[in-house]
């Protein structure tokens, strides 16, 4: 076993990573807000409450123009592969989140677009977000949240 030449628990506690676990509890919330929406079918709560959804499926949500968009776009937009981006579409497509149309400007293309539960879903998950907003400025106080709100805002543009 190799022991540790010094303090390595760096590893865990980096910028980083706390971005990281803050992320997936945000989203974990915003699931969990979703889940109890009456706005939502039963169908749509329970695949937000369920194991199912991952935060792949959440770029869908988050990169999904509401008047749609190519498959490559939408691919581009969540920053990851096309073919990623297709598998993804399809299991949203089989919940009945998103549907395909043939683009009206180009009939070899399709668009991805919300279906009506997907509207629903869309409205919902804005719902949850506020809440999870809401939630984040609870539990670290209005000042403080404001301004790690406004620091990752400089951080990532």
């Amino acid at each position: 076993m190799i022991q540790p030449k010094h303090d390595d628990r760096w590893r865990q506690t980096h910028l980083g990573e706390l971005l990281r676990r803050a992320s997936a509890r945000f989203d974990a919330r915003v699931l969990t807000a979703m889940a109890r929406d009456d706005g939502l079918s039963l169908v749509l709560a329970r695949l937000a409450a369920g194991a199912k959804l991952t935060a792949s499926h959440i770029q869908i949500t988050r990169h999904l123009p509401e008047q749609g968009c190519s498959l490559t776009e939408l691919a581009r937009r969540a920053g990851i592969t096309k073919q990623a981006m297709g598998k993804l579409v399809d299991q949203c497509s089989a919940w009945g989140l998103v549907d395909r149309q043939a683009d009206a400007r180009d009939a070899r293309a399709i668009r991805i677009v919300f279906s009506d539960a997907g509207a629903a879903w869309l409205r919902a998950f804005e719902r949850g977000v506020k809440q999870a907003e809401a939630d984040l400025a609870e539990a670290l106080g209005p000042d403080v949240s404001t301004v790690v709100r406004l620091g990752l805002e400089v951080y990532t543009s």
